[in-house]
């Protein structure tokens, strides 16, 4: 999927050229491609000898691993436009190594993440490719949420509990109200009626109803058991519940992958099959696309990507603090509208160019599809692990946060029940969020 939504977000330029075209924007048109040709014919002399050969194919070895090594690294450093946030993680590594002001570290590490983010959903792409449909389908799902799981498991196991519950309910919001709103304003601006695949997004959000039902299950029994019992008694409860519960969400995740991926692949490969020749040489080009990065060299990026996050996460994580105290916002806040951003930055813009081509599928997948990783597979694992390293992690959450929760899915579910979207609907859950955000905003820790 990340691979196809690369793919058409690369292509979006040139839609642009053409339309600027169409307008009467010859000249314009013309310095573009000046200054695109002017870049590419420098970066290829910058990798060519005399000859005009390729150094990384240089036979000799000192030449060719410098020349490859920073050829590969030239072409994911520019894979994403938010990369050049990358200046931000030696900057908030060092300030948070030094115990700065702890709002400008929190400030640094999180701009630093998002590009993060984006170099660790690009190396996931690249190896997932090459390990075949199955594998590749686990190793989206395991890394497209990473960094919401290193920041929660850093927020865990400093006891940051109400952190870690407020981020997956943020993640989760984020994306099926902002995200997949941004998707239906943008494509239905340009569109005036767009279509998806109702059945596979009816599969996705009836197991989101799931997920709700297994928040709304504990909260409700928390607030029936009143005061006959003492709050200790009532806690080991609800964890043993959410133990339980935990462990049939991983089941029932692990079962909709074998879903997808083999006992009805079919319907999730209808997708795919109108964009073979819907964009005509546009889209055979970026069929043929040649991959960047090895399996190997893929790996190592993951390693060293995954390391930096975690290191920026600790430092995000150990100056929420101070940001409470001197900014006067709630933890709750924190991690239900700010953190979200953090890891979905570079998904969301990829989503939105995708919706604008008219390539609804996919953006459905990218915004419901990583809601219900986070519902059925990155929060029951939190559970699970916080029971593991002692932290009493469950699945109760506030009555006001299920009630929010348990509505965005109620109004997500109806919306895209058709089959179908425009702009009042994408509207309409953009200003869903905006409400929440502001209600979260005025709420108390």
């Amino acid at each position: 999927m990340r691979a196809n939504l690369r793919r058409h977000a690369s292509g979006s330029k040139i839609q642009q050229i053409r339309s600027s075209t169409m307008n009467g924007g010859e000249a314009f048109v013309d310095t573009v491609h000046h200054h695109v040709d002017e870049h590419t014919a420098l970066l290829r002399r910058t990798f060519q000898n005399s000859n005009g050969e390729p150094l990384y194919d240089d036979e000799r070895t000192y030449v060719r691993w410098p020349a490859s090594f920073g050829y590969i690294a030239w072409q994911t450093l520019t894979s994403n436009p938010v990369n050049f946030l990358l200046v931000f993680v030696p900057l908030g590594i060092a300030f948070g190594a030094t115990h700065k002001n702890p709002t400008v570290v929190f400030i640094l590490n999180f701009l630093a993440i998002i590009p993060l983010a984006s170099l660790l959903s690009f190396a996931t792409e690249e190896l997932s490719v090459k390990l075949g449909q199955t594998l590749g389908g686990l190793m989206n799902a395991t890394f497209g949420n990473a960094v919401e799981l290193i920041v929660s498991v850093v927020a865990l196991k400093n006891g940051e509990i109400r952190i870690v519950q407020s981020s997956m309910l943020g993640s989760i919001l984020s994306n099926i109200l902002l995200v997949l709103g941004c998707c239906f304003l943008a494509g239905g601006i340009k569109h005036k009626e767009q279509t998806f695949n109702s059945t596979v997004a009816s599969t996705m959000s009836s197991l989101m109803a799931v997920s709700t039902a297994s928040l709304i299950i504990p909260a409700t029994l928390y607030a029936s058991m009143g005061s006959s019992k003492p709050k200790d008694a009532k806690t080991d409860n609800i964890l043993i519940l959410s133990h339980g519960t935990s462990i049939i969400l991983l089941i029932l995740y692990a079962l909709y992958l074998f879903f997808q991926l083999r006992t009805h692949a079919h319907l999730f490969d209808e997708e795919s099959e109108p964009e073979a020749g819907g964009e005509g040489g546009n889209e055979g080009n970026g069929q043929s696309e040649e991959h960047i990065l090895s399996p190997w060299a893929a790996g190592v990026a993951l390693v060293i990507v995954t390391i930096a996050v975690a290191i920026c996460a600790e430092y995000l994580v150990d100056s929420i603090d101070s940001i409470v105290e001197s900014a006067h916002i709630s933890r709750t806040f924190i991690g239900l509208i700010l953190l979200p951003i953090v890891g979905n930055a570079a998904e969301h813009v990829t989503a939105v160019v995708v919706a604008t081509k008219n390539k609804m599928d996919l953006a459905i997948g990218v915004a419901i599809g990583s809601s219900m990783q986070i519902a059925l597979l990155v929060t029951p694992f939190l559970v699970i692990l916080g029971w593991i390293i002692g932290q009493p992690m469950s699945l109760q959450f506030e009555i006001f946060e299920t009630v929010v929760f348990f509505l965005a899915v109620l109004v997500t579910n109806y919306l895209i029940s058709d089959g179908k979207s425009n702009y009042l609907e994408g509207a309409m859950l953009i200003g869903m969020y905006i409400i929440i955000a502001l209600a979260f905003y005025v709420y108390p820790d």
